[in-house]
């Protein structure tokens, strides 16, 4: 009777599991075909990906090399052009390590990890972070990966620790400013602790140029000890006493906020490094004293440090094939061979080989569009499966994928749901050769009419791959113009993500005077700001309103219009296009940086939303009044020439007003002579070099030039705007050398955040939203300048045309010229656009007047009691 029940309860059992396998198979299938009920439409218009937020990526999915660092202070031209940037310091470091003496840890260490870290997450951060790596000798890092969801991975988070602090960086958030944390990784002042840092020195290098110098990796240090065990758990667990999860590895680590168990996961990786170094260093310093002798000069300190400091030496690579995805098929093809042993009849056949081949080039092509690992699209034993059994129909495919796959809770993957029709049509041999395939492929997914969106990892990948794949004959025949067509698209859509505004401009919050009248309507950041001062009372929430608890200087009805008393919509004023928008200045900032401060200050109805396309439009028209303007006025638009000024105080004053204009050099032809001479001066043929070299002696007044005096040209006309974009881009510090730089001295009392859209009031003054500018110290003379090196203002714009025009205007018509010139460039706007969106009380005729109030610091009271 016992037997019988046990048999009834195993049959139970197994028809339950038979019954739940059968609905989750099916659940799935059904859930996949919704996914696919839209084909023509890529998941990623609704998927988000964390790594689309990124603005520019060093490693794109294109077929192109990967370009390392080039660092500008490098005298060394004649090296490879991917040679790595700090071989100098590291090989330094491989013959004198210096860690005989060297201490990890300074006093009293308590094994006991407190909850209290810091989470870096915005640039501010960041920058305190470096700060603060800067002042010590060590610390430890350990960094988090993410690679299903990524063609090439990217990294998702960086664990520093020091002694006294632990901190946790988000890479995702910081992505473009990790460069940040260049000069402290490669300060050979400073050790760095790992563990197992080979794939940790590529990750840093592919996603943020960032190299690694003085390293101690105590992976190596359990090498040369010959541990039993080298992983960081063992030593974690002998050294510590601490148990670790390393499944934790595993998850996704682009998720925000992460879970208490993944940030301890993340904080023991390299809250225990310095200690677990300080202990293998004293280990390896003993082992040295035990196994000295006469005959015997080997160090095991020495030999761990010189371990470790080759790791720095790696270079990341991006891997190469001669055809997509065909180092994949044919280990594919091989192992599945060797996997049938004699009963291979399906892998020899040529048809399951061409087969398999052209599935995964595909899969290769729609990964790197994608930005998705070959494995999350398809599988290699799908890839097999589909090649060995060539379904007929759509939903054959789908059911042998989701068959291959049932240990995988996503497969089909949402690729493949998304383009299944693609999938069929290769398997059917309706698409052609494979040569012919992935164009089309392309062309369906990224061309004019695509169903992918464009992203900074998938775009050089329109760039470069018509040309390795298709023949010239097959280009010309699918016409040149389409694909210069779709080009432009994608350059547009990429500009569109990049520039435009990714939150709403206008929050349409309310300030009020103390006696209940609308003053104005203005961002969260302005409301904050006064309520951070005692200076309003919060009166409702939404949408957010405050009171002002003094009386302001002035109201809407004092500027003759209701402009500032209107909400406004998030829209292109042009065209009314919603989806995406950016400011732009009716009147150009050449101009109106120089603008006394009531006229500019908080000035917002100069300030408008335009799509790309009417943006495009407007600039055009501007540029072409400028240029009116330039020749009204009989002052040259651009700077034509330049000369240091050191060198012209050599030449007596009467020949200097006669040889100046014809003196000098552009200042773009400087920079670019320069930048080729520094990167390229001693590969390139003589006579161009000499040709180069006499363009920047016209800058020099045709003395002998040194290195440094090319480092100095390059920044000849920059702004300091333009000198940090170039130092964030070299990632050094470019500072130029002259004793009569002075600097500016900024107010000292905040003002409320500048720049918002919504429209200013004379209740508090502010400053120009980082329009304001010294004035120029160069002496310009028929369009030419003798350069002191202290200007605030870009050569290479329309500054100093900007800045004389105005001064002419305030010099001949006052104040009344410069609200005159302001309605000529409104007229020049709407006579370009017309617009048919403008907010209420918008006018070409606006005045512009605003009186300071009591806490402005434009107050000119304020501004003598200041001083």
């Amino acid at each position: 009777m016992e037997v019988k029940d046990k048999v009834k309860l195993v049959i139970t059992v197994a028809s339950l599991v038979a019954v739940t396998v059968l609905f989750v198979s099916e659940y799935r299938r059904r859930r996949s075909r919704k996914q696919t009920s839209s084909p023509s439409s890529c998941y990623l218009h609704s998927d988000k990906k964390p790594q689309f937020g990124f603005k520019r990526v060093l490693a794109d999915n294109s077929y192109s090399g990967f370009k390392h660092l080039k660092k500008a202070s490098s005298s060394s031209t004649d090296k490879p052009s991917n040679c790595h940037p700090y071989e100098s310091e590291i090989t330094v470091l491989l013959e004198n390590p210096g860690l005989d003496e060297f201490e990890f840890l300074r006093g009293e260490y308590s094994l006991e990890m407190s909850d209290s870290y810091v989470w870096v997450e915005s640039e501010f951060e960041l920058k305190k972070l470096a700060e603060t790596l800067a002042e010590v000798k060590v610390f430890g890092v350990d960094t988090e990966q993410h690679s299903l969801r990524s063609f090439l991975g990217f990294t998702a988070l960086i664990q520093i620790s020091t002694q006294e602090e632990d901190f946790l960086v988000d890479t995702i958030a910081l992505h473009d400013a990790m460069s940040i944390l260049r000069p402290v990784f490669s300060n050979p002042d400073i050790c760095k602790v790992f563990h197992g840092a080979d794939n940790d020195v590529l990750w840093l290098q592919r996603d943020f140029h960032i190299y690694v110098v003085n390293m101690f990796d105590t992976a190596k240090a359990c090498e040369v000890l010959a541990k039993p065990q080298r992983s960081l758990a063992y030593l974690l667990e002998s050294v510590c006493g601490v148990a670790t999860n390393k499944l934790l590895q595993r998850e996704d680590w682009r998720q925000r906020p992460l879970s208490e168990e993944m940030v301890r996961y993340a904080r023991t990786d390299a809250h225990y490094l310095l200690y677990i170094a300080d202990s293998m260093t004293a280990e390896l310093r003993q082992r040295g004293i035990d196994s000295s002798s006469p005959d015997d000069k080997f160090s095991f300190l020495l030999e761990a440090s010189r371990r470790s400091n080759m790791i720095c030496l790696q270079l990341y690579t991006k891997e190469t094939e001669d055809f997509p995805g065909n180092a994949a098929a044919s280990s594919l093809i091989y192992r599945h061979l060797n996997g049938h042993g004699d009963n291979s009849s399906i892998s020899l056949d040529a048809k399951f080989q061409e087969l398999v081949r052209e599935i995964c080039a595909w899969r290769d092509l729609m990964a790197r569009i994608h930005d998705e690992s070959t494995r999350y699209v398809l599988s290699d034993q799908a890839v097999i499966a589909l090649a060995s059994k060539q379904p007929a129909t759509s939903d054959e495919i789908h059911d042998s994928i989701a068959q291959a796959d049932l240990a995988t809770e996503s497969s089909p993957s949402a690729v493949i749901c998304s383009h299944l029709d693609d999938v069929y049509q290769m398997i059917q041999h309706k698409l052609g050769k494979l040569d012919v395939i992935l164009p089309l492929v392309l062309e369906k997914c990224l061309g004019t009419d695509g169903t992918c969106p464009i992203s900074v990892f998938n775009y050089s990948l329109l760039v470069n791959f018509t040309t390795k794949l298709t023949p010239r004959s097959a280009l010309k025949k699918n016409g040149h113009k389409n694909l210069k067509r779709f080009t432009r698209k994608t350059s547009r859509d990429l500009f569109v993500k990049k520039f435009s505004c990714k939150a709403p401009v206008y929050h349409n919050c309310r300030i009020y005077a103390n006696d209940g009248r609308l003053l104005c309507y203005c961002d969260r950041r302005k409301l904050e700001w006064y309520m951070s001062r005692g200076l309003a009372k919060l009166v409702e929430e939404d949408p957010l309103a405050i009171m002002l608890l003094f009386e302001p200087k002035g109201r809407p009805e004092d500027e003759g219009n209701d402009f500032y008393i209107q909400s406004k919509k998030n829209i292109c004023v042009g065209c009314g296009e919603g989806n995406h928008y950016l400011r732009y200045r009716i009147i150009p900032s050449c101009y109106r940086v120089h603008f006394p401060e009531h006229l500019k200050s908080h000035r917002s109805h100069d300030i408008v939303l335009l799509c790309v396309d009417c943006h495009e439009v407007a600039h055009a028209a501007a540029e072409r009044y400028k240029k009116e303007v330039a020749s009204e006025f009989g002052i040259p638009l651009f700077v034509k020439r330049v000369l240091d000024s050191k060198e012209a105080q050599g030449t007596s004053s009467s020949v200097e007003r006669e040889s100046t204009e014809d003196a000098g050099v552009s200042p773009l032809h400087l920079r670019t002579a320069a930048m080729a001479l520094l990167r390229h001066g001693n590969r390139m043929p003589s006579s161009r070099r000499e040709e180069l070299l006499q363009t920047v002696k016209l800058y020099y007044g045709g003395r002998d030039i040194s290195e440094e005096d090319l480092e100095k040209a390059l920044l000849i006309g920059m702004s300091p705007h333009e000198r940090r974009r170039l130092e964030r881009k070299k990632g050094v510090s470019l500072k130029q050398e002259n004793s009569n730089n002075g600097s500016v001295e900024g107010y000292s009392e905040e003002a409320p955040p500048g720049g918002d859209m919504n429209g200013e009031i004379s209740v508090v003054g502010d400053d120009s939203g980082g329009d304001g500018v010294p004035e120029l110290n160069d002496t310009q003379c028929n369009g030419n300048i003798l350069h002191q090196q202290n200007s605030k203002l870009s050569l290479l714009g329309h500054g100093p045309h900007g800045k004389q025009v105005v001064e002419y205007l305030l010099k001949e018509h006052g104040e009344d010229g410069v609200r005159d010139f302001c309605q000529r460039w409104r007229k020049v706007f709407v006579d370009a656009l017309h617009p048919r969106h403008l907010p209420g009380g918008w006018d070409v005729t606006h005045s512009g007047r605003r009186d300071f109030g009591e806490f402005s610091v434009y107050n000119p009271t304020k501004k003598v009691s200041t001083g």
